[in-house]
């Protein structure tokens, strides 16, 4: 049945991933995009801690962890979120369900391998400017457009190894691809009309990029016990920088604009060029504690050094990348894991906080993301196995109104699905 299932949500949420736009956010206009969580509803719903190695939960962020897997596991996720975004003047509200992750996990012995696809990076904005005539100090009103949207895609395949009973290696290998296309449009209304609506002729700007590349993920999880009670969980990981081939096709044009519509004048140039984008290297260390099955809090710290590809347009003179951290605090809570009388005795129950310097320099402001997140693992009743529906929260605010700029207030729902069976089992009778 769970082999029906895969088939059947693997074909859906594939064709959703690709046909999607999946960000808001004028920030994506930046780099190569808005980087999206690495991992699962369960770590999200912790303040994106990753340090677990579960026996029923696939854990996207360290590889070593497929090696404690019990059950093969099969995972899917999505989100719904509204954010608000504020300058010094204006305000508006944007909404977008996008796909997280989809992922297998196979465990064999002391051997777990897992493969799945996820996005890495998601690029999506409108943003326009307008100048009236009267307002201009040379008396042509200008107007300008900037769009955006796709990004990065991740496929993935590790393996992870229990080289004793507490100490775990393990790693990704990942290939990334996808598509961006960005859009600019400056117009010059006309001068003797104060209305920005009547345009008389402008330049367009069109840029469409592919990327592909591969890279690695390695890590390593350690758990002891503590008085035969407790456990103690050391986690790290480490992706060295990874080089993407990208080849951009852009095309500039004189575009005119009428009341009916708009059209093309004449196409000034159009170019093709090949260059190498540097995704940075990341390291991230974390520790827990804890009891099985009952409660645990950890505390994860992750670094990445500073950007190396600029943006997209050569004319941006007003943002630099820096080095990035983030903070994790979460854990969870389980008021009776095998209680037979009491279902929310057996739900699982989870928070937690994040704090992130995110690496963009902006006008000379830093842009930093906090959030609060919470969530709730529900057991599924009539599936053997540890299968469960978690549902998270997330509350959050990126970005500042400082220096012209735009602070974003979000509101995170994400659901994911986690099944799991037991494959490969010897048959004893025919």
């Amino acid at each position: 049945m769970i082999k029906k299932i895969i088939a059947g949500l693997c074909l859906v949420m594939s064709t959703v991933a690709f046909s999607q736009e999946n960000n808001a956010s004028p920030y994506s206009f930046y780099g190569i995009g808005d980087l999206k969580f690495k991992g699962t509803t369960e770590n999200r719903s912790m303040g994106g801690l990753g340090i677990l190695p579960d026996s029923i939960h696939i854990n996207l962020q360290n590889p070593a962890s497929y090696s404690s897997l019990k059950l093969t596991t099969f995972t899917l996720a999505g989100t719904t979120s509204s954010t608000n975004l504020k300058s010094d003047s204006q305000s508006a509200t944007a909404t977008r369900t996008t796909f997280d992750y989809l992922a297998v996990a196979l465990p064999f012995n002391k051997i777990g391998v897992s493969f799945g696809l996820m996005p890495y990076t998601s690029v999506g904005y409108r943003v326009q400017n307008k100048i009236l005539p009267a307002a201009s100090p040379d008396g042509f009103g200008r107007k300008s457009q900037f769009t955006g949207d796709g990004g990065v895609n991740r496929v993935f395949g590790g393996a992870a190894y229990k080289i004793t009973k507490n100490f775990s290696l393990g790693a990704d290998f990942q290939y990334f691809f996808g598509d961006i296309e960005t859009q600019s449009i400056v117009s010059i209304t006309d001068p003797n009309v104060d209305d920005a609506s009547l345009i008389q002729y402008g330049t367009r700007e069109i840029n469409k990029s592919s990327y592909n590349g591969a890279g690695v993920n390695i890590g390593a999880t350690y758990q002891g016990i503590i008085n035969k009670k407790y456990t103690w969980y050391a986690s790290a990981t480490y992706s060295p920088e990874t080089t993407l081939r990208s080849t951009t096709d852009r095309t500039i044009s004189t575009i005119s604009f009428s009341s009916t519509g708009s059209g093309i004048n004449d196409e000034l140039e159009k170019i093709t060029a090949k260059t190498d984008v540097k995704i940075p290297s990341k390291v991230a260390v974390g520790t827990g504690f804890g009891q099985d099955r009952l409660w645990f809090a950890g505390v994860e710290y992750t670094y990445q050094e500073s950007n190396k590809i600029g943006n997209r347009f050569d004319n941006i003179t007003n943002s630099a990348f820096e080095n990035s951290h983030k903070f994790s605090l979460g854990g969870y809570y389980i008021p009776q894991y095998l209680s037979y009388t009491s279902y929310l005795s057996r739900v699982t129950y989870r928070a937690g906080l994040k704090y992130e310097k995110t690496g963009l320099l902006l006008n000379g402001e830093h842009i930093n993301d906090m959030g609060l997140s919470a969530g709730v693992g529900l057991p599924l009743s009539g599936i053997v196995g540890g299968s469960n529906l978690n549902i998270g929260a997330e509350f959050g605010r990126r970005g500042t109104t400082s220096a012209g700029l735009i602070r974003e207030t979000y509101v995170n729902l994400f659901v994911s699905l986690s099944l799991n069976d037991k494959w490969f089992v010897k048959r004893k009778f025919d």
